[in-house]
């Protein structure tokens, strides 16, 4: 049986992915099967969230016991097929083939172009020379900024290296200080620019979600108050942005359009572009953002390396970290290749924020490393504060019932702005979106608990159901990953309430037939909390180990808490999970290292993990 039909035989494939083959098979009937089944590959990788397929390593796309073709004999049919382009240099594009082969990945042409393309920007932006307008003459205002700072403190290294590199990525784990170190780097640069006589530089501050958004720009009120505190000169933090936008409305949406208004020739109008939640960033977006970084403009990425990539295609975060190796290591280094993304990074380290209730730090160290002997021995001696394991436990509602009283206040409430506080206050977090343990079938029955109705009844609009937004509706000024809650307005009527509006309480309601596309939000996948935290955080892992499991998702998972966590699932679903990366097919850290260090001509790496091959 050829590799096509096994594949279409064990279900692998997708409609989309299946079309593509069987077009090509029509385009040109002597095409070797092989070749159509890599280009059926290539398709289904990046709906797994890789940039290409890597054919010396299928199971990693496909786990299935199927004759693989031989590797060398593999990319020779691909490499001599009418279908697939083969650049001789990384930064050529490639030609109209619907299919590319290089640095032995096969990629859709348009991943491997976003992929050349943002390599080309990010060296384009790393390259450009920040003028030194009186370093020496801030002195002051950094002593004061950074009163104890020592040749360890990193948050203090991150604003120094703000002032002489324009492209800068920071990079620590929660608690670390990164929004307050993008604070205080800030209040440098707006002192630097007022120091040469000229305006305050134009920021941006930016994220993939509009929850992370607004939790980026209520940090930074909270680090500028600080600052006020310290006594630091009030104009100088008046010229502070004030908001955060998503991603997309900074690019600027065109309706029933993948572009943006803002790109290379249209530039973004900012000098300075701060972007949060960095390892949420895919593939095209990213490109897409470089892209419209202008001539002179500094570019800020902040994330936190441990936590799980993208949900669409490409680790951008990780390929970006493994070529900009972190400063400390970078002033050891011979050389000072302009070009190169060496010395662009800092990683902070110090846990600058925890709840006294909360001990979460030992435990997310030992997720973090993948190490299970020690995570399992930490959760079962529960001697971690506000830690609390429920081993074995598959079922949530059952094993505690205060998550539905929870959610049972939240239909006493009459104002929607407590209402929401409250929701944030407990989330339910999966590892997987269907099945028993899944999001989507604990909340059919949280909502038939709530409401009343019958199980498998549609969902009800009750007083206190939660919603997630799924879609970004610009009309609507709602975003993917905005929650809210049904209560009923003053008429009786039920309206879902948004934060927004005016103030710090201010909300925004929506009858339910207007909302964009959206689901119920009492328990959530743990990609969909990304950028979001809450008080208390219950994390269900499935009954039996999967593929989506991993040290990844668990680290994600549990970081999410502010005061207390639950992390409820089986030692052997643990253990195989922390053994697993979250690691995605990309050539864009080798593509960096190819143009900015003179070459690296080894095989394709898989970020987040050791290279897929010597």
């Amino acid at each position: 049986m050829s590799l096509l039909r096994e594949l279409e035989r064990i279900g692998a494939l997708r409609a989309l992915d299946e079309a593509l083959a069987q077009t090509l098979r029509r385009l040109d009937p002597a095409t070797p099967d092989d070749v159509l089944a890599a280009a059926a590959l290539a398709s289904l990788a990046v709906a797994h969230g890789h940039a290409a397929f890597d054919p010396a390593a299928p199971r990693q796309l496909v786990d299935a016991d199927i004759a693989w073709p031989d590797v060398a004999t593999w990319m020779e049919q691909l490499a001599a097929s009418r279908f697939v382009a083969t650049p001789q240099a990384s930064d050529a594009a490639a030609e109209a083939a619907p299919l590319v082969l290089e640095h032995g990945l096969l990629y859709l042409r348009r991943y491997r172009e976003y992929e050349r393309r943002l390599a080309l920007q990010l060296q384009r932006i790393a390259a450009q020379p920040m003028a030194d307008t009186g370093s020496a003459a801030l002195t002051p205002l950094f002593a004061s900024l950074f009163p104890d700072a020592g040749d360890d403190d990193r948050q203090a290294r991150a604003a120094a290296l703000a002032l002489r590199r324009a492209l800068l990525l920071i990079t620590g784990g929660p608690g670390t200080g990164k929004t307050t170190t993008i604070a205080r780097l800030l209040v440098l640069r707006i002192a630097q620019a007022l120091q040469a006589g000229s305006t305050p530089p134009r920021v941006a501050l930016a994220a993939p979600t509009g929850r992370a958004a607004d939790r980026m720009a209520e940090s930074l009120h909270r680090a500028a108050a600080q600052m006020a505190a310290q006594g630091i000169d009030a104009g100088l933090l008046a010229a502070l942005p004030t908001d955060a936008s998503t991603l997309h409305r900074l690019l600027g949406v065109i309706p029933d359009s993948p572009r943006f208004r803002h790109h290379a020739d249209h530039p973004l109008p900012f000098d300075i572009v701060v972007v949060d939640e960095a390892s949420m960033v895919d593939l095209p977006l990213m490109c897409k953002l470089v892209e419209a970084i202008a001539d002179g403009a500094q570019l800020i990425l902040l994330g936190d390396p441990d936590q799980l990539p993208s949900v669409e295609a490409g680790d951008v975060l990780a390929a970006i970290l493994g070529a900009a190796v972190d400063d400390v290591h970078h002033s050891r280094l011979c050389g000072n290749d302009e070009a190169s993304l060496q010395g662009h990074r800092i990683h902070l380290q110090r846990a600058w924020r925890q709840a006294d209730t909360l001990d979460l730090a030992p435990l997310a160290d030992a997720v973090r490393r993948g190490d299970s002997i020690e995570t399992l021995a930490l959760l079962r001696a529960g001697t971690l504060s506000n830690v609390h394991f429920h081993e074995g436990v598959d079922d949530p509602l059952a094993a505690q019932p205060a998550l539905l009283a929870h959610w049972r206040t939240l239909a006493t409430h009459t104002d929607p702005a407590p209402a929401l506080r409250d929701a944030n206050r407990l989330r339910l977090l999966t590892a997987l979106r269907d099945g028993a343990q899944g999001a989507r079938g604990l909340n059919v029955r949280i909502e038939a608990a709530l409401s009343g109705r019958r199980l498998g009844s549609p969902p009800a609009w009750f007083p206190g159901r939660l919603l997630l937004i799924t879609e970004n509706s610009y009309r609507h000024g709602l975003f993917n990953g905005d929650v809210g809650i049904c209560l009923p307005d003053e008429t009786g009527t039920p309206l879902v309430w948004f934060p927004g509006g005016e103030g710090a309480d201010g909300v925004r309601g929506f009858h339910p037939a207007a909302l964009p596309a959206h689901e119920s939000a009492f328990a959530m996948t743990v990609h969909k909390s990304q950028g979001s935290e809450f008080d208390a955080v219950w994390l269900q892992l499935p009954r039996t180990d999967s593929r989506v499991l991993s040290r990844e998702l668990l680290y994600t998972g549990l970081t999410r808490a502010r005061t207390g966590v639950h992390l409820a699932g089986g030692a052997a679903v643990i253990a195989a999970a922390l053994a697993r990366h979250a690691s995605r097919v990309s050539g864009l850290g080798w593509r960096l290292q190819q143009k900015a260090g003179g070459g690296n001509q080894g095989n394709a790496e898989v970020t987040g993990s050791p290279p897929s091959r010597g």
